[in-house]
C-alpha cells in the first residue's frame, strides 16, 4: 500500500514540488527534502501528460546505483520504485527524481518537481579544466558539483559545460550525453571512459541500429569536434544540437539531422504505468 499515493495526483496543481520518504512498512509519506550533498544515488526523467521515455532503463540504472552505493537488495529498491511510480502525477510536465540518501541507514525518497522549460538547442562552455567528478558512473554524489559547474557556464552565456579527461578527450556534459556525426557515422565516447550510462543516448543508439545507421565509439579531443554536428542529449530536453561553443575558437557544425531525430524522439514516450511485481 502506498500511504500517500494520492498526494501527487490531488495536489499537482497546488504545489510547485514536494518530497516523499519511503518505508517498507508504510509506503510513501511527506518529508523534508534532503540536500544534494547527502545523495548516494539518484535518477530523474521527464513526464509529459502521463507519458515517459525509457522508464525501465531509468529503473535498472537506479537499482544498480543503489546496490552499488549501499548494498541494498534489488527487490527492496523495486518495491520502492513501484510505490514511487504510482504516486506520480499523470497530467502536466514533471521532472521527478528518485533518491537514495545517507548517512546510514540510507533512506529512499521521491522528489516531485515541475519540468524545467525545454530548449531545442544548446550553447556549450569549454574550459581547460578536466572532469572533477568523484563518481562519474553514478548520478547522485556529484550533483552539487555539477550544478555549480552549470552556474559557471551560465555566467558565461552557456547552458552546458563539456567535461573532458586530463588528456582532453571528450566525455559528456554536466547533465547530458554527447554524440556527434562523422560523415554518416553516429559517434560517442568509448564506454571504458568515465561516463554515466545515458538513457536517451541508449534510445538513440537503438534507433540507429533499427535504421541501419552505423554507430561507433571514438576517442576525440574537443578540437576534433570542430565543424561537426554535435548533440547533447538527456531525459528532460531530448536531443539538442550544439549551436555555439564558448571558450575556444571552435565552430558549431550545421544541425542537418537533429530536427528529424527530435521529431522521432518526441513520438517515443509510453504511458506511465506501475510495473508488475
Amino acid at each position: 500500500m502506498v500511504a500517500t499515493q494520492n498526494i501527487g495526483h490531488a495536489d499537482a496543481s497546488d504545489q510547485k514540488q514536494w518530497t516523499l520518504m519511503w518505508r517498507e512498512d508504510g509506503g510513501l509519506m511527506p518529508s523534508r527534502s534532503v540536500p544534494d550533498s547527502a545523495l548516494l544515488a539518484a535518477d530523474s526523467w521527464l513526464i509529459d501528460d502521463g507519458r515517459v521515455r525509457g522508464l525501465d532503463h531509468h529503473r535498472r540504472r537506479f537499482v544498480a546505483a543503489c546496490v552499488e552505493a549501499s548494498g541494498d537488495s534489488p527487490a527492496r529498491i523495486d518495491s520502492f520504485w513501484r510505490d514511487a511510480i504510482a504516486a506520480l502525477p499523470r497530467t502536466e510536465r514533471w521532472f521527478p527524481r528518485v533518491e537514495l540518501a545517507g548517512p546510514e541507514p540510507a533512506r529512499l525518497f521521491l522528489r516531485v518537481r515541475p519540468a524545467p522549460p525545454r530548449t531545442v538547442n544548446v550553447t556549450v562552455c569549454l574550459t581547460e579544466e578536466f572532469d572533477p567528478r568523484s563518481h562519474p558512473r553514478r548520478t547522485g554524489p556529484d550533483l552539487s558539483l555539477l550544478a555549480h559547474l552549470r552556474e559557471r557556464a551560465a555566467a558565461r552565456g552557456a547552458q552546458e559545460l563539456l567535461l573532458t579527461t586530463p588528456s582532453g578527450l571528450v566525455l559528456e556534459g554536466t547533465a547530458a550525453s554527447v554524440l556527434w556525426w562523422e560523415d554518416d557515422v553516429l559517434c560517442l565516447p568509448p564506454p571504458e571512459l568515465p561516463l554515466l550510462a545515458g538513457v536517451t543516448s541508449a534510445l538513440i543508439q537503438d534507433r540507429a541500429a533499427e535504421l541501419g545507421i552505423r554507430t561507433e565509439h571514438r576517442r576525440r579531443t574537443v578540437q576534433e569536434l570542430d565543424g561537426r554536428e554535435v548533440w547533447l542529449v538527456n531525459a528532460v530536453h531530448g536531443i539538442r544540437p550544439v549551436t555555439a561553443w564558448l571558450g575556444r575558437p571552435l565552430r558549431a557544425g550545421p544541425a542537418l539531422r537533429a530536427a528529424s531525430w527530435q521529431t522521432w524522439l518526441d513520438g517515443v514516450p509510453d504511458p506511465l504505468t506501475v510495473p508488475i511485481p
